[in-house]
């Protein structure tokens, strides 16, 4: 096992954030790593995204908070999503305390401070909670200057080119 922990990011405009994660997830669950996915803003009974099913497949627990976002169910409440939110990061201390963790990965945590559900001031809070030895992998567009500092990696993906400005809609087992 490592002796310590270090905090990546993946962040940027182009697709692969997640994916790049959920590979890092693979890895580790390779080497007998417990890992954790926790996700914001995705919901997989409402948009059958494929990867929670081969995350279960490796023993790769997952726990979704804050499961809609505004932008793709206006009828939210923002003050909601904002409290969901704060108790996912609640939620994730609480998983801090278990020891038994090698790898969580927070996906879409940069997005809940980029549209101001959470402050980072709130996320940076959590990244210095970060047990020692816990490698902690956060994605999402638009991460913060200091969240950056803080970390140990950060990737970005960039956009050059995506099916989508040529009008092909998102295709199962490819884009979700």
């Amino acid at each position: 096992m490592k002796k310590k922990g270090l905090i990546q990011v993946y962040t940027g405009t182009g697709k692969g954030k997640s994916t790049a994660a959920i590979g890092q997830a693979a890895r580790a669950a390779g080497h007998g790593f417990k890992v954790g996915f926790v996700s914001f803003f995705k919901d997989p009974e409402a948009f059958g995204y494929g990867e929670y099913k081969s995350l279960k497949k490796l023993g790769i627990e997952t726990f979704l908070l804050a499961r809609k976002h505004p932008h793709f169910y206006k009828e939210l409440n923002p003050d909601d999503v904002c409290q969901e939110c704060r108790q996912g990061l609640d939620f994730i201390r609480q998983l801090f305390q278990d020891p038994s963790w090698d790898m969580l990965i927070l996906d879409e945590i940069n997005i809940a401070v980029r549209d101001g559900f959470l402050g980072e001031k709130d996320v940076l809070a959590l990244l210095e909670a970060k047990p020692a030895k816990l490698e902690l992998v956060l994605t999402g567009r638009a991460v913060t200057e200091k969240i950056m500092e803080k970390a140990d990696l950060v990737s970005e993906v960039r956009e050059v080119k995506h099916p989508y400005r040529q009008g092909i809609k998102s295709r199962a087992g490819i884009e979700y």
